[in-house]
């Protein structure tokens, strides 16, 4: 589905992205979907109830932050391979990071790495 908003750039991104996906195979031209996301990190205030007969695990719903983490998830759709890196941060050399990752250790010898990504947040 289109958003109302979207123009016809929109549009033409979206289709190029749809036929990467319908492409073969090919293992000199990786298709990549790179993604990441902060998470925050929690830790129990309390012990969880343990199971018994006819209930599951039982957890409080107060919890202790811990802070935040981010997630790097590279994903190989036509392969099914995925790979994922979890940083302190989530910054531009963080990024620099797993994309040299991609380029110099997993795919070294890629005619070219075809990667996937959305763009909505890239001053990171």
């Amino acid at each position: 589905m289109i958003p109302p908003e979207a123009n016809a750039e929109f549009v033409c991104q979206m289709e190029e992205i749809l036929e990467l996906y319908t492409l073969p195979y090919a293992p000199d031209y990786p298709l990549v979907c790179l993604d990441e996301s902060s998470k925050q990190l929690i830790s129990e205030v309390r012990p969880p109830i343990p199971a018994s007969t006819g209930q599951v695990e039982r957890y409080d719903y107060e919890y202790q932050r811990e802070g935040v983490c981010n997630l790097f998830m590279m994903f190989e759709p036509l392969v099914g391979c995925r790979h994922v890196v979890v940083t302190d941060h989530r910054t531009q050399i963080d990024y620099a990071h797993q994309i040299k990752y991609l380029v110099d250790q997993r795919y070294p010898h890629a005619i070219k790495i075809r990667l996937a990504q959305d763009n909505l947040n890239r001053a990171c």
